[in-house]
């Protein structure tokens, strides 16, 4: 399965958040949204980066509360890995993993079409895992 096919089940609602937002709003934007990052853009096409909790807790372990008041443009991480819709399960899966993140910008031809997580992926390969098992149970039900 590929990355499109879980953003077709997902969705491609992708929440993101200007570079001049503070910490503490983006904090109160996971919260609501119940996310663990959001993508900093500085218009609707251009990705600058992400912000991630673990960001946010390194930044308040480095800076105490002081933390809250820096930037999305300040935090974010910009050095960023994309998928591509063809990208498969699998290859996300090891871009997360060697890379040590849990989110993956999806990019189309340049534009940002979607986010996965290292959750949605697993979700995904576990469901792949329960059909894969439901079918070789009816099969064998079948050909008794």
């Amino acid at each position: 399965m590929t990355v499109a096919a879980i953003l077709k089940h997902k969705g491609h609602r992708v929440t993101t958040v200007d570079p001049s937002a503070t910490i503490a709003e983006v904090v109160t934007i996971l919260t609501e949204h119940r996310i663990g990052a959001v993508l900093v853009v500085d218009d609707a096409t251009h990705l600058l980066g992400i912000v991630s909790e673990r960001d946010i807790v390194r930044a308040l372990a480095a800076n105490g509360a002081g933390g809250l008041a820096m930037t999305a443009g300040q935090l974010m991480t910009k050095a960023l890995r994309f998928a591509e819709p063809g990208t498969t399960e699998q290859e996300a899966m090891a871009m997360m993993t060697e890379g040590r993140f849990r989110h993956l910008p999806v990019v189309d031809r340049g534009d940002l079409v979607g986010l996965v997580s290292i959750g949605d992926v697993v979700k995904s390969l576990i469901t792949q895992r329960e059909q894969e098992v439901e079918s070789l149970v009816a099969y064998v039900a079948g050909s008794g």
